[in-house]
Protein backbone atom coordinates (compact mmCIF):
# COMPACT_ATOMS: atom_id res chain seq x y z
CA UNK A 1 0.00 0.00 0.00
CA UNK A 2 1.06 3.77 -0.69
CA UNK A 3 -0.43 6.89 -0.14
CA UNK A 4 -1.71 8.29 -3.19
CA UNK A 5 -1.65 11.84 -4.49
CA UNK A 6 -3.69 13.16 -7.35
CA UNK A 7 -2.32 16.27 -9.08
CA UNK A 8 -4.18 17.92 -12.42
CA UNK A 9 -2.88 15.46 -15.86
CA UNK A 10 -2.38 18.23 -17.88
CA UNK A 11 -1.40 22.04 -18.85
CA UNK A 12 -0.20 24.93 -16.88
CA UNK A 13 -1.66 23.49 -13.57
CA UNK A 14 -0.25 20.45 -13.88
CA UNK A 15 3.79 21.76 -14.29
CA UNK A 16 3.40 24.57 -11.72
CA UNK A 17 2.51 21.67 -9.53
CA UNK A 18 5.49 19.78 -10.23
CA UNK A 19 7.11 23.02 -9.81
CA UNK A 20 5.75 23.46 -6.05
CA UNK A 21 6.25 20.07 -5.33
CA UNK A 22 9.78 20.41 -6.75
CA UNK A 23 11.04 23.49 -4.71
CA UNK A 24 10.03 21.18 -1.57
CA UNK A 25 12.33 18.16 -2.30
CA UNK A 26 10.28 16.21 -4.06
CA UNK A 27 9.78 15.20 -7.70
CA UNK A 28 7.29 14.34 -9.60
CA UNK A 29 6.74 13.07 -12.92
CA UNK A 30 4.92 11.57 -15.41
CA UNK A 31 5.18 7.77 -16.70
CA UNK A 32 5.80 7.84 -20.82
CA UNK A 33 3.55 10.08 -22.56
CA UNK A 34 0.96 12.36 -22.15
CA UNK A 35 -1.98 9.68 -22.99
CA UNK A 36 -0.49 7.93 -19.58
CA UNK A 37 -2.29 8.92 -16.10
CA UNK A 38 0.13 7.50 -13.31
CA UNK A 39 3.28 8.73 -12.63
CA UNK A 40 6.21 8.48 -10.34
CA UNK A 41 7.40 10.12 -6.59
CA UNK A 42 10.99 11.07 -5.57
CA UNK A 43 12.70 12.54 -3.03
CA UNK A 44 9.94 10.56 -0.31
CA UNK A 45 9.28 6.61 -0.02
CA UNK A 46 5.43 5.54 -0.15
CA UNK A 47 3.76 8.29 -2.03
CA UNK A 48 2.49 7.01 -5.91
CA UNK A 49 1.19 9.41 -8.33
CA UNK A 50 -2.36 9.77 -9.88
CA UNK A 51 -2.78 12.49 -13.23
CA UNK A 52 -6.40 12.92 -13.05
CA UNK A 53 -8.54 16.32 -14.57
CA UNK A 54 -8.93 18.81 -11.80
CA UNK A 55 -12.26 17.83 -11.87
CA UNK A 56 -12.01 14.90 -10.99
CA UNK A 57 -9.66 15.09 -7.46
CA UNK A 58 -12.73 16.40 -5.72
CA UNK A 59 -14.94 12.98 -6.01
CA UNK A 60 -11.16 11.19 -5.64
CA UNK A 61 -11.27 12.77 -2.11
CA UNK A 62 -14.27 12.29 -1.28
CA UNK A 63 -14.64 8.87 -2.02
CA UNK A 64 -11.48 8.12 -0.16
CA UNK A 65 -9.32 6.76 -3.33
CA UNK A 66 -7.04 9.48 -3.26
CA UNK A 67 -5.50 10.45 -0.14
CA UNK A 68 -4.04 14.33 -1.00
CA UNK A 69 -4.85 16.09 -4.53
CA UNK A 70 -4.15 19.23 -5.46
CA UNK A 71 -7.23 21.21 -7.28
CA UNK A 72 -9.18 24.95 -6.74
CA UNK A 73 -10.93 26.02 -4.16
CA UNK A 74 -13.80 26.86 -6.66
CA UNK A 75 -14.16 22.88 -7.76
CA UNK A 76 -14.11 21.59 -4.13
CA UNK A 77 -17.06 23.65 -2.69
CA UNK A 78 -19.12 23.35 -5.92
CA UNK A 79 -18.73 19.76 -6.04
CA UNK A 80 -18.80 18.57 -2.69
CA UNK A 81 -21.97 19.38 -0.82
CA UNK A 82 -20.35 19.93 2.92
CA UNK A 83 -17.12 20.06 1.93
CA UNK A 84 -15.67 20.54 4.80
CA UNK A 85 -16.45 16.91 6.52
CA UNK A 86 -15.16 15.19 3.31
CA UNK A 87 -11.74 17.16 2.65
CA UNK A 88 -9.61 19.46 4.61
CA UNK A 89 -7.57 22.23 3.27
CA UNK A 90 -3.22 21.65 3.79
CA UNK A 91 -1.75 24.58 1.75
CA UNK A 92 -2.83 27.25 -0.79
CA UNK A 93 -0.05 26.90 -3.61
CA UNK A 94 -0.25 30.67 -4.85
CA UNK A 95 -1.11 29.61 -8.36
CA UNK A 96 -4.55 29.67 -10.58
CA UNK A 97 -5.50 31.95 -8.49
CA UNK A 98 -9.09 33.55 -9.95
CA UNK A 99 -12.87 34.67 -8.73
CA UNK A 100 -16.10 33.21 -9.23
CA UNK A 101 -18.44 36.52 -10.16
CA UNK A 102 -21.56 37.76 -11.55
CA UNK A 103 -21.37 39.71 -14.86
CA UNK A 104 -23.89 41.26 -16.39
CA UNK A 105 -23.89 43.11 -19.97
CA UNK A 106 -21.39 46.57 -19.61
CA UNK A 107 -24.75 48.22 -21.44
CA UNK A 108 -27.02 47.74 -18.32
CA UNK A 109 -26.31 51.11 -16.79
CA UNK A 110 -29.00 51.00 -13.88
CA UNK A 111 -27.65 47.37 -12.75
CA UNK A 112 -24.35 47.41 -10.34
CA UNK A 113 -25.46 45.56 -7.39
CA UNK A 114 -27.60 42.44 -6.70
CA UNK A 115 -30.20 44.41 -5.46
CA UNK A 116 -30.31 46.16 -8.72
CA UNK A 117 -29.79 42.12 -10.46
CA UNK A 118 -33.27 41.40 -8.17
CA UNK A 119 -35.34 44.19 -9.58
CA UNK A 120 -33.78 43.71 -13.39
CA UNK A 121 -34.73 40.45 -13.01
CA UNK A 122 -38.38 41.08 -12.04
CA UNK A 123 -39.04 43.64 -15.04
CA UNK A 124 -37.43 41.08 -17.76
CA UNK A 125 -39.98 38.22 -16.00
CA UNK A 126 -42.82 41.00 -16.61
CA UNK A 127 -41.80 41.94 -20.06
CA UNK A 128 -40.54 38.82 -21.50
CA UNK A 129 -42.90 35.97 -19.91
CA UNK A 130 -40.02 34.36 -18.68
CA UNK A 131 -37.28 34.46 -15.67
CA UNK A 132 -33.84 36.06 -16.55
CA UNK A 133 -31.08 33.44 -17.32
CA UNK A 134 -27.84 33.42 -16.00
CA UNK A 135 -24.97 30.73 -17.77
CA UNK A 136 -22.89 29.17 -15.33
CA UNK A 137 -21.38 25.82 -14.71
CA UNK A 138 -20.74 26.33 -10.97
CA UNK A 139 -24.82 25.66 -9.85
CA UNK A 140 -24.27 25.15 -6.26
CA UNK A 141 -21.81 28.02 -5.47
CA UNK A 142 -24.21 30.42 -7.78
CA UNK A 143 -27.36 29.27 -6.36
CA UNK A 144 -26.58 29.44 -2.75
CA UNK A 145 -24.63 33.13 -3.08
CA UNK A 146 -27.82 34.49 -4.87
CA UNK A 147 -30.19 33.00 -2.27
CA UNK A 148 -28.45 34.25 0.58
CA UNK A 149 -28.08 37.85 -1.70
CA UNK A 150 -32.37 37.52 -2.23
CA UNK A 151 -32.04 37.74 -6.17
CA UNK A 152 -35.23 35.87 -7.35
CA UNK A 153 -36.45 35.31 -11.21
CA UNK A 154 -33.94 33.89 -12.21
CA UNK A 155 -32.90 30.67 -13.88
CA UNK A 156 -29.50 29.02 -13.86
CA UNK A 157 -28.65 27.31 -17.25
CA UNK A 158 -25.18 25.14 -17.90
CA UNK A 159 -22.56 26.61 -20.07
CA UNK A 160 -19.53 23.79 -20.33
CA UNK A 161 -17.88 25.85 -23.04
CA UNK A 162 -17.41 29.82 -23.19
CA UNK A 163 -19.38 31.28 -20.85
CA UNK A 164 -18.48 34.78 -21.64
CA UNK A 165 -20.45 34.30 -25.22
CA UNK A 166 -23.50 33.10 -24.14
CA UNK A 167 -24.79 36.62 -23.44
CA UNK A 168 -23.66 37.86 -27.24
CA UNK A 169 -24.84 34.43 -28.45
CA UNK A 170 -28.18 35.01 -26.63
CA UNK A 171 -28.30 31.97 -24.93
CA UNK A 172 -28.50 33.93 -21.35
CA UNK A 173 -28.65 37.40 -20.01
CA UNK A 174 -26.39 37.35 -17.67
CA UNK A 175 -23.20 34.86 -16.68
CA UNK A 176 -21.51 33.34 -13.17
CA UNK A 177 -18.10 32.61 -13.79
CA UNK A 178 -14.17 32.11 -13.27
CA UNK A 179 -12.20 35.32 -13.98
CA UNK A 180 -8.51 35.88 -13.62
CA UNK A 181 -7.74 39.81 -15.86
CA UNK A 182 -11.71 40.13 -16.65
CA UNK A 183 -10.15 40.63 -20.17
CA UNK A 184 -12.68 37.77 -21.93
CA UNK A 185 -15.51 39.45 -19.80
CA UNK A 186 -14.55 43.31 -21.17
CA UNK A 187 -13.85 41.93 -24.68
CA UNK A 188 -17.46 40.49 -24.75
CA UNK A 189 -19.05 43.75 -23.25
CA UNK A 190 -19.44 42.18 -19.56
CA UNK A 191 -19.26 44.08 -15.96
CA UNK A 192 -18.46 42.49 -12.54
CA UNK A 193 -21.33 43.16 -10.33
CA UNK A 194 -19.88 45.96 -7.45
CA UNK A 195 -21.23 43.03 -5.14
CA UNK A 196 -20.92 40.65 -7.35
CA UNK A 197 -18.00 38.15 -5.81
CA UNK A 198 -18.97 34.89 -5.16
CA UNK A 199 -15.62 33.29 -4.05
CA UNK A 200 -11.28 33.42 -4.75
CA UNK A 201 -9.94 30.07 -5.58
CA UNK A 202 -6.84 29.02 -6.34
CA UNK A 203 -4.93 26.08 -6.35
CA UNK A 204 -4.79 24.34 -3.43
CA UNK A 205 -3.53 21.32 -1.82
CA UNK A 206 -6.01 18.89 0.44
CA UNK A 207 -6.19 15.96 2.12
CA UNK A 208 -8.80 13.58 2.32
CA UNK A 209 -10.90 13.12 5.83
CA UNK A 210 -12.28 9.61 4.33
CA UNK A 211 -9.58 8.02 3.04
CA UNK A 212 -8.40 4.73 5.01
CA UNK A 213 -4.71 5.23 6.57
CA UNK A 214 -3.15 1.96 7.83
CA UNK A 215 -0.10 2.98 10.29
CA UNK A 216 2.93 2.93 7.89
CA UNK A 217 0.76 5.41 5.50
CA UNK A 218 -0.17 7.70 8.65
CA UNK A 219 3.32 8.09 9.44
CA UNK A 220 4.36 8.61 5.33
CA UNK A 221 1.59 11.33 5.37
CA UNK A 222 2.99 13.04 8.67
CA UNK A 223 6.19 12.95 6.88
CA UNK A 224 4.87 14.31 3.80
CA UNK A 225 3.12 17.20 5.41
CA UNK A 226 5.58 17.90 7.47
CA UNK A 227 8.16 19.00 4.58
CA UNK A 228 4.81 20.41 1.92
CA UNK A 229 3.62 22.83 4.98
Amino acid sequence: MSLKLGVPSKGRLMDKTFAWFEKRGITLSRNGSDREYAGKVEGIDGVSLILLSAGEIPRELAAGRVHLGVTGIDLVQEKLPRWEQQVEEVAPLGFGKADLIIATPACWVDVDTLDDLDAAAASFRKAHGHRLRIATKYHRLVREFLTEAGVADYTLVDSQGATEGTVVNETAEAIADITSTGETLRANHLKILSDGSILQSQATLWRSRVATYNASEKTILNDLLDRLR
